[in-house]
């Protein structure tokens, strides 16, 4: 462990894991319990040599639609083919989930990995629009169950998220960035101040999975032939992030980090900033508009009053010119008026 200003950060990430083992095992203890209420449910089954996939009848079509999915892209960046069975649990409703993986999740959570039980349990054929595409969450869910089989608990949780998101394929979380200003304001984090981010509330864990999945985009992209596989080697083989990223591309740990950060700032800043701007002329719109259209209302009565006016006038002094040549006395204005 560094000394110095490092040393605060070694003794997160210890405490960090504690956190993340305590939780796995009362997770595995509720997970253990929804297989057996599963079992007296009466819930369907479908195996294949590597998933196994348990749903309600409803939800048969999408099952099978997700197991095909799994069977036919079964590798992850970076890693070997994943040898361990998978089980996947299909939840019926959103009562039922929250109730198969506890208290312990986030209640914006919308599927969840438990690598101790070889276990995923996602929601159903009833979750919302905003819970996204259940095969590329399902593939979220196995990347992180991949990853442990392979590389144990020597990720931290922001590379662990952050890999699960990359080989999912979730772009979709740059944009994101591109529109937080708090990369203008404040910057972009460390990569140990991510772990909080994720438990801080669904806004901030959104951050926190944008970053963290460009973070490690970020990191397979300095290898453009072999990606992330010689950097997972030399990790496992080491037990050494730093050590891994210095053999595998030839900098630092912290070079990367202060890489990540600028190329991140650099990239979304901006956007951000317009989307900020965006947002705050269309609020000034919304108020400023209504004021804008009753004085510009104003304004046409104000002018078509004074054209009237002139007509009238008009009128009146071409009366008057008729009356002076004809020798009569000019009308006066109560003529005009009746």
């Amino acid at each position: 462990m560094r000394r110095g200003a490092r040393d605060g950060r070694g003794w997160g990430r210890a405490l960090a894991r504690l956190s993340r083992v305590a939780a796995a095992l009362a997770l595995s203890g509720t997970i253990l319990g929804a297989q057996s209420v599963r079992a007296r449910a009466g819930m369907r089954r479908l195996d294949t040599l590597r998933f196994s996939i348990s749903f309600v009848e409803r939800d048969e079509r999408l099952a099978r639609t997700l197991l095909a999915r799994a069977a036919s892209n079964d590798s992850f960046p970076g890693l070997p083919r994943p040898r361990d069975r998978a089980d996947i649990m299909v939840a019926p409703d959103a009562a039922t989930f929250r109730a198969w993986i506890g208290p312990s999740v986030p209640e914006w959570g919308v599927a969840i990995a438990v690598p101790e039980e070889h276990t995923i349990v996602i929601q159903g054929s009833r979750a919302g629009a905003r819970d996204g595409d259940p095969a590329v969450t399902l593939r979220h869910e196995l990347a992180h169950l991949a990853l442990r089989e392979t590389m144990g608990d020597l990720p931290p949780r922001w590379f662990d998220e952050g890999y699960a998101a990359y080989a999912a394929g979730e772009w979709g979380r740059d944009e994101v960035l591109a529109t937080n200003v708090a990369l203008v304001l404040r910057g972009v984090p460390a990569l140990d101040e991510l772990d909080a981010l994720f438990a801080a509330g669904e806004a901030r864990a959104t951050r926190g999975y944008a970053l963290a999945h460009r973070a490690v985009a970020e990191l397979a992209g300095l290898d453009r032939e072999r990606g992330l596989s010689l950097f997972f080697s030399y990790w496992r083989e080491t037990k050494s992030f730093e050590q891994a990223v210095r053999r595998a591309f030839g900098m630092t740990s912290s070079a990367f980090e202060e890489r990540w950060q600028k190329v991140t700032r650099r990239r979304y800043g901006a956007l951000a900033l317009v989307a900020d701007l965006s947002i705050a002329s269309v609020l000034m719109l919304i108020f400023v508009g209504p004021l804008w259209i009753s004085r510009m209302s104003r304004d046409r009565r104000r002018m078509a009053d004074m054209r009237a006016a002139e007509a009238a006038q008009e009128l009146r002094d071409r009366d008057s010119a008729i009356a002076a040549l004809l020798g009569e006395a000019p009308p006066s204005n109560e003529d005009f008026i009746k």
